[in-house]
C-alpha cells in the first residue's frame, strides 16, 4: 500500500509542473496563416494577438475577402495553440486516464 503523504507529495509535485508548463504554454507564440501565406497573424498562448501581416497583393481585393482571410488565419492560429497545449498536458498527464473532452487547466 502507497504512504498517503507520499501520494500527497507526488500530486503537489505535478500541481507545479501543470502551473509551470500553462506559464509557458502563456508565453508561447505560434502564427496562423491563411491564402497560401496571404496573411499571417501571431498569437500569444493567452489568445491575444501580438501581430498581423497582410500581403500587399490583398489590398486591392474585396473587403468580405479580407475578412475572410484574417479569420481563417486567426483560427489557424488558435488550433495550433490548442495542439500545442494538449500534446504538452497530455504529455504530463502520462499514464492517467483523463475522461474523453477533459481539458486542462480545471
Amino acid at each position: 500500500m502507497t504512504d498517503f503523504n507520499e501520494l500527497m507529495k507526488q500530486a503537489q509535485q505535478m500541481q507545479e509542473q501543470f502551473k509551470e508548463a500553462q506559464q509557458n504554454l502563456a508565453n508561447l507564440i505560434v502564427e496562423g496563416q491563411s491564402g497560401a501565406g496571404l496573411v499571417s497573424i501571431k498569437i500569444n498562448g493567452r489568445h491575444d494577438v501580438v501581430g498581423v501581416s497582410l500581403d500587399d497583393s490583398i489590398m486591392s481585393e474585396d473587403k468580405r475577402f479580407v475578412e475572410d482571410l484574417i479569420a481563417a488565419a486567426f483560427n489557424d492560429g488558435v488550433r495550433k495553440l490548442e495542439d500545442k497545449s494538449a500534446e504538452t498536458m497530455g504529455s504530463m498527464a502520462g499514464g492517467f486516464k483523463l475522461p474523453e473532452g477533459f481539458k486542462f487547466p480545471f
